[in-house]
């Protein structure tokens, strides 16, 4: 008997259908599993088996022939066991077909007790079988909050092969999970407040600046200035998810296998903190099925390099295409992959090796060509991409000590980050519009948004002919200048505005020269 059921593959962020079908026939036995399977998938022979027997039931002593199509698409990981399993009870009869199994979609990994585990990448296989028409999907109960994120599918969550039988036959039928398009934001940055971060205000106003226009900060200065503590702050500032980020970050976290347990959505901006001994795959992602990196895991939120002349060259050079694309594309002999990159880069580094040089009070104690070799370590064409640079002077004990009873709170920043993006998006709808952050602003879109006064043209030239900027350099001062005009609540940028961006962004002169 033929029996035909269905699941769900993944190539990337991207879901596709799969149809499993069953052939048995009473001869000689034997199973054969074809459709260009990788290893997982075929070791699901052994799986399904011995979680078959385990469930009460006795395996078919039968001749099967087992197809995943289409069969020029590879088929990876574990998740078709459930399908599988399924497919050869309904062709041998153990499944009367009491539910329709044409209209659903079977995914899961199979364990020997034959119990259900969660799998990677449901909430984007759940989305392919919605595209493909599926009315119900079944998933591991460990998935169950992933798959239920949003609506258009009927989500079963199933424990084990026998639950399952059991609702197939009529028996004992599951109760679909109720499912919804919201994203909460009840999380708090706790221990991550602005408020704990003594002095440093202009490096404060500066990354507020980077939240209200998604734009690239470097942060420079001695050890102990508070430059990671102001980093991993920055998520406390960014508005919340909307839902479609929401969705887009889950889908990559899901793929990767990073979405906790019982999370149905990413609910807070991600922030990727990776060690300098990463590899340029790492970070921008690969393998045989090509699976995100950290700048794909940071997307819509942060990504934060500390000691950035630490990092191999060739990996801060990998960041020069997404930085300017916010994508990135991976080719391999399976196919191509783009997984989206949307983030601000945040880096932090110290003058020299031992971090003091230029410090008034401490001695530096590398030698001058050392100071020149690890400042070649950043590229400059990676300092071209950073809209904000900031240096970050040694704390007097007096500001370390005193409390600031004017100190304002992540909350408080939030807030004035939102009003400004806000105050951008209206701009953009008013024109039709896909809204998004100053700092992806194309090159057409700074010229029709970013509308400046007379003086404010004339104090760019000035800049532009006496810093040497490159036509990246001009557009990244303007993106900035919209963005503190925005925070003003301004629509044309100012010279004050100009003034600005301009003072934020001429460190690499100092230390570059």
């Amino acid at each position: 008997m033929l029996s035909t059921v269905y699941s769900a593959g993944l190539f990337g962020i991207d879901g596709f259908p799969v149809t499993v079908e069953v052939d048995a026939r009473p001869n000689l036995p034997s199973f054969e599993l074809v459709g260009l399977p990788d290893m997982a998938v075929k070791e699901a022979k052994e799986r399904v088996r011995t979680a078959c027997e385990n469930s009460g039931l006795r395996f078919p002593e039968t001749s099967l022939m087992i197809n995943l199509a289409p069969a020029d698409r590879r088929k990876e990981g574990s998740g078709f066991d459930l399908a599988i399993l399924t497919g050869i009870l309904h062709a041998v009869g153990v499944i009367r077909h009491t539910v329709p199994l044409e209209d659903s979609c079977f995914i899961g990994e199979l364990s020997l007790s034959g119990r259900l585990r969660g799998v990677r990448g449901v909430l984007c296989m759940r989305a392919a079988a919605r595209e493909a028409g599926f009315q119900n999907v079944y998933v591991p109960t460990e998935n169950a909050a992933e798959a239920a994120a949003v609506r258009g599918i009927r989500v079963y969550a199933v424990e084990s092969m026998t639950a399952l039988l059991d609702h197939l036959n009529g028996r004992k039928p599951l109760t679909p999970l109720s499912t919804g398009e919201t994203v909460s934001d009840d999380e708090l940055y706790v221990g991550l407040d602005f408020a704990d971060v003594r002095g440093q205000a202009m490096a404060k106003r500066a990354l507020e600046i980077a939240a209200a226009g998604g734009h690239n900060v470097l942060l420079i200065g001695p050890p102990g200035t508070g430059k990671s503590m102001l980093a991993k702050r920055l998520p406390s500032i960014l508005p919340p998810l909307t839902f479609e980020e929401a969705l887009t970050t889950t889908k990559i976290h899901s793929v990767a296998g990073l979405l906790p347990d019982g999370h149905a959505l990413v609910t807070r901006r991600p922030f990727r903190s990776p060690h300098h001994t990463m590899s340029a795959v790492s970070l921008v992602g690969g393998g045989a099925n090509p699976a995100p990196g950290e700048i794909s895991l940071a997307h819509n939120g942060v990504l934060f390099l500390d000691e950035l002349p630490e990092f191999p060259k060739q990996v801060t050079d990998a960041l020069r295409q997404p930085l300017e694309d916010f994508k990135v594309t991976i080719t391999r002999a399976s196919g191509r992959v783009t997984f989206p990159s949307a983030f601000m880069l945040v880096a932090a580094m110290n003058p020299c090796r031992c971090g003091y040089f230029g410090h008034p009070t401490r001695k530096c104690t590398c030698r001058s060509g050392d100071v020149a070799r690890y400042l070649a370590n950043v590229s400059g064409p990676m300092l071209d991409r950073m809209d904000i640079q900031i240096e970050l002077p040694s704390l007097s004990f007096d500001e370390i000590s005193a409390a600031d009873p004017h100190a304002e709170s992540s909350a408080t920043i939030r807030a004035r980050v939102t009003a400004a993006r806000a105050f951008a998006r209206a701009r953009m709808a008013a024109e039709n519009d896909q809204p998004r952050c100053n700092a992806q602003l194309s090159p057409a879109e700074v010229h029709r948004y970013c509308r400046a006064t007379d003086g404010a043209i004339a104090l760019l030239k000035q800049a532009y002919d006496a810093l040497g900027l490159s036509a990246r350099g001009h557009d990244r001062i303007l993106r900035v200048a919209r963005t503190v005009a925005d925070l003003d609540a301004s629509e044309h940028i100012r010279e004050e505005h100009i003034a600005q961006a301009i003072q934020m962004r001429s460190l690499d002169r100092k230390y570059w020269h």
